[in-house]
């Protein structure tokens, strides 16, 4: 076990200010609060923050992140306060102590919304302070280099939530050799067969290669000498994890891999980088599509260096990636290696967030918790982000975008700006107009047209790859149903007071919502027009004694349901009805105005024919759906004639140079000639009309029938289709289905 002053010597080693103090008084504070205790290997338990601390001390943190690491089971596991804790070592260490006890009293080995919200918290608490996560990934690892000492039922479930969240996530800070090393410990919990398999397959490989990797190096060597470079050159091997990984992805046997060792190539400036990788090109060819500028274009993690495959000596490919020291740090360490960390100084949040871009992901990702997202999707959205590959895109003022591998325009709006992705309407990349859908490349220039009109579709969601994009196109999707549905509650309501003739405002939601359990008045309203609530309810509750019943001399009193019911009657052809005639009451202008799909009502049109503008239209309300728009001639109708309280008065408020298209459904009759269903195209494409379905009905020896799916503009637009149609030799005849 480390003793005190060596633990003290550690620090000191990259930090000669060292508080010496204040980690001595730690190191026995923490030592003697855990006492007798033991791990689950029989070692004493401070062994464990005390490997911890050893670990901090590797990525050569302040003396408050060493000190955290020695305390930060104390609250969790002894009789310490935070308080007490506060007192002793101060109040910033105490918070860090506080965070992590927080996280620790969580179940993190539970599954789907537990996990979710653990993984919230984890991200709340880090964001406050980075250092949090710090020392939660250093107390991690050890526990996992332990975990055969974890009973077995316990062991894959820990090893699985590491490699699904914490591997990754020191990934994304940067934590290169963290994740590594974590990826294989998980790995080897989880198959431990594969890993056994895989890394004798590595140390076989070692011995037959051995004098190989040594010539390689050593020309190298000699190619930048003869340059005037003077470089260190280290082998690598690829770890367990990293084979396995690609071996699955890529569908390839071990001996198939070509790409196993590589090496690394460090120089002492930025410049020397560069001389370095003009001296292996022309030196050795260049493997195509294998050289990568990640100095000029890092990696969202702060990742710098520049890789390249060569054909190299002995004609072998090898993989190369050119650095300085100060970019290696950078790449193993991450975040860990920031300068706010050096000196003891503790890590500005704001300055930290400018300067580094992996905090500055971070932020971002709390920012998408602040939204509220149900914990599952917020649990599907991070891990996509965690695991994606990326590709590097440019603003056309330059701004630089990185974005998870497969990302699309869409995503690339989302990046820039959630208001920028809620109103994308097209995208031009790289001048050129592109589909919202086409996956954007590295160093693509993405140019985002938009419109104040527009909304995100819902279908956009299965289109993007981001978290950000998702979770923002839910929440519009959400909000615009909400919308809808409380336009068509307060539609529902304001009638059914205006029947019963009592005035109306909306004042009085705020007092009637609370009635039925809604602290939000448009709560209420929501409610009621998804149907959880009928108007007839909601009036019965406000005025019990006006909706219906006997009266004090026992005589029939007439409701507001039956008064609100026969103001909604048509005059239908071949039917009776009471009450004004539709067109009537389109003209008194009460009726709900319909816009099509894209207004702020939930409309849908009804299959078999839908209705167009131009059309006589009625509305029947279906709880949860909204409203469905019929012709008022269409035979369907009639299955709602003893459901008087689901028609809706709807009118049309469509301007007349509107290109808004609409569904209709045409019945064709052509004669069976070689050309017939070109005629037909060539009618309907060149007045316009947009086919968006076809089937063959019926298929005789001179005749076949036809159902043609249309959209237009307008009735006048199918009439004219139809006259078309009409004109043409091949067609016997043209009629609309529900006309």
């Amino acid at each position: 076990m480390m003793r005190q002053y060596e633990l003290v010597e550690r620090v000191a080693a990259y930090n000669p200010a060292v508080d010496e103090e204040l980690l001595n008084r730690a190191y026995v504070y923490a030592m003697q609060k855990h006492g007798t205790q033991k791990r689950a290997s029989g070692d004493p338990y401070f062994s464990h923050p005390l490997e911890v601390a050893a670990i901090i001390t590797d990525l050569r943190l302040d003396d408050a992140s060493v000190a955290v690491a020695l305390l930060h089971d104390t609250i969790e596991d002894t009789s310490a306060t935070r308080d007490e804790i506060a007192t002793l070592f101060g109040k910033e260490i105490a918070k860090l102590v506080d965070g992590l006890t927080k996280i620790d009293r969580l179940d993190l080995v539970s599954r789907e919304a537990r996990q979710a919200e653990s993984l919230r918290k984890l991200l709340l608490a880090v964001s406050d302070d980075i250092r949090v996560l710090l020392v939660k990934l250093a107390d991690r690892l050890h526990n996992m280099r332990t975990i055969e000492w974890v009973p077995e039922n316990k062991r894959g479930r820990i090893a699985e939530e590491t490699m699904e969240i914490y591997a990754p996530l020191a990934g994304r800070m940067g934590m290169q050799a963290v994740r590594e090393e974590l990826e294989d410990l998980s790995f080897r919990a989880l198959f431990p067969d594969a890993y056994t398999t895989i890394a004798g397959k590595l140390a076989d490989l070692r011995k037959r290669t051995g004098s190989d990797i040594e010539t390689i190096q050593e020309a190298l060597r000699q190619r930048l000498l003869e340059a005037g470079i003077h470089a260190e050159i280290r082998g690598r091997q690829k770890r367990p994890y990293s084979i396995f990984s690609k071996m699955q992805k890529k569908a390839l046997g071990f001996e198939q891999l070509s790409d196993i060792f590589g090496f690394r190539i460090f120089l002492s400036d930025l410049g020397d980088c560069y001389r370095a990788l003009g001296a292996m090109h022309t030196a050795w060819p260049m493997v195509p599509g294998r050289f990568k500028d990640y100095i000029s274009t890092p990696k969202q993690n702060g990742y710098q260096s520049l890789h390249t495959t060569v054909v190299g000596p002995e004609k072998q490919r090898v993989e190369l990636q050119l650095r300085t020291w100060d970019m290696d740090r950078v790449a193993e360490y991450g975040i860990a290696a920031h300068p706010l960390y050096k000196d003891g100084i503790a890590a500005d949040k704001e300055r930290l967030a400018r300067e580094s871009s992996a905090y500055a992901w971070l932020r971002q990702t709390v920012e998408h918790i602040a939204h509220g997202d149900a914990p599952e999707e917020f649990l599907e959205n991070t891990k996509l982000e965690l695991f994606q590959d990326q590709v590097f895109c440019f603003t056309p003022k330059g701004r630089l975008i990185a974005l998870p591998r497969g990302a699309t325009p869409i995503d690339f709006a989302y990046a820039v700006h959630t208001d920028i992705g809620d109103t994308c309407v097209g995208a031009k990349v790289n001048g050129k107009l592109t589909p919202l859908v086409t996956p954007l490349e590295n160093g693509d220039e993405v140019e985002i047209m938009r419109s104040d009109a527009q909304r995100p579709p819902p279908a956009w969601e299965s289109v993007v790859v981001t978290g950000k994009a998702r979770a923002a196109i839910r929440r519009a999707t959400r909000a615009h149903a909400r919308k809808q549905y409380a336009g068509l509650g307060r539609h529902i309501l304001h009638r059914a007071f205006e029947k019963l003739g009592e005035p109306w405002s909306d004042v009085h939601l705020k007092e009637y919502g609370p009635r039925f359990g809604f602290d939000d008045a448009e709560d209420l309203l929501v409610a009621i027009g998804r149907g959880k609530f009928s108007a007839e309810e909601v009036m019965s509750a406000l005025f019990p004694g006006r909706a219906g019943g006997e009266d004090a001399n026992g005589r029939r009193r007439s409701g507001w349901i039956e008064t609100a019911r026969s103001s909604l009657d048509f005059h239908l052809p071949g039917r009776s009805r009471r009450g004004r005639s539709g067109a009537e009451q389109r003209a008194d202008g009460k009726a709900l105005p319909i816009r099509g799909t894209g207004g702020d009502m939930p409309v849908r049109f009804a299959p078999e024919g839908g209705a167009l503008p131009g059309d006589r239209i009625v509305g029947i309300l279906t709880p949860g759906e909204g409203i469905t728009i019929y012709p008022i001639q269409s035979p369907a109708l009639k299955v709602f004639d003893n459901e008087p309280d689901r028609w809706v008065d709807v009118r049309w408020d469509i301007p007349d140079d509107s290109t808004e298209r609409f569904p209709v459904r045409i019945r064709v009759s052509a004669i069976n000639e070689p050309g017939s269903l070109a005629e037909i195209a060539d009618a309907i494409g060149r007045s316009e009309g947009n086919i968006d379905n076809l089937r063959m009905l019926e298929r005789g020896r001179d005749f076949t029938e036809l159902e043609i799916d249309v959209e237009v503009w307008n009735l006048k637009h199918l009439n004219h289709i139809m006259r078309t149609l009409r004109a043409r030799s091949v067609i016997s005849g043209v009629s609309r289905v529900n006309g």
